[in-house]
């Protein structure tokens, strides 16, 4: 009988949701996003989050309440996902975050600055799916990763009062049907 204990070492759990724009399916991603809501990690909890947008020029933009846990993630995890997220030069701007809404209706995140006022909204939800990768086992990636997706037919960005461009679109996530967005709950990285 195999033990129902992964042996390899937790690093991280919480949430990673994530939105990706495009104007067609195949296209340029007119905006992309990472939001993390940690619980525990070597750095301690906090939120992050990582963006690029037609409405930053596309430059990225990081935010957080926690500027170690966002360097933390740069270096270990988000940085091997996209590369364009783990220059750690890039400035960390302090910031407060919310949430609300369920997975029934509506899931927003909030996150405020004294200059920056950003709502993100998923809707429209699909059947949530659970993902289990196995440590070592994805190309250029130490990590394994457990996490509930839920995937959502409908996002949106909105900076400053202003609305990105782009819609999200249909993805086979492993034979599952999912989504270019989609919130991952209860998330959990693991290393050996």
């Amino acid at each position: 009988m195999t033990s129902p204990v992964d042996p390899s070492n937790v690093q991280l759990t919480g949430e990673n949701s994530f939105i990706q724009l495009t104007d067609a399916p195949d296209s340029d991603p007119t905006t992309r996003l990472s939001h993390w809501r940690v619980l525990l990690s070597p750095v301690g909890d906090g939120h992050v989050l990582f963006l690029t947008s037609e409405l930053t020029d596309d430059e990225v933009m990081i935010y957080s309440d926690n500027i170690a846990l966002a360097r933390w993630l740069q270096e270990d995890i988000q940085g091997t996902m996209n590369p364009a997220f783990g220059d750690t030069y890039i400035p960390v701007i302090d910031a407060e975050f919310g949430k609300s809404g369920d997975v029934q209706s509506f899931w927003t995140e909030t996150i405020a600055t004294d200059e920056d006022d950003i709502y993100l909204t998923w809707y429209d939800f699909g059947d949530p799916f659970v993902v289990s990768v196995e440590t070592g086992t994805m190309p250029d990636r130490p990590h394994g990763v457990y996490s509930c997706l839920v995937p959502a037919r409908r996002v949106q960005v909105t900076i400053n009062g202003e609305v990105a461009s782009g819609a999200t679109h249909p993805k086979n996530n492993h034979g599952k049907t999912s989504s270019t967005s989609c919130l991952a709950l209860s998330e959990t990285w693991l290393r050996d």
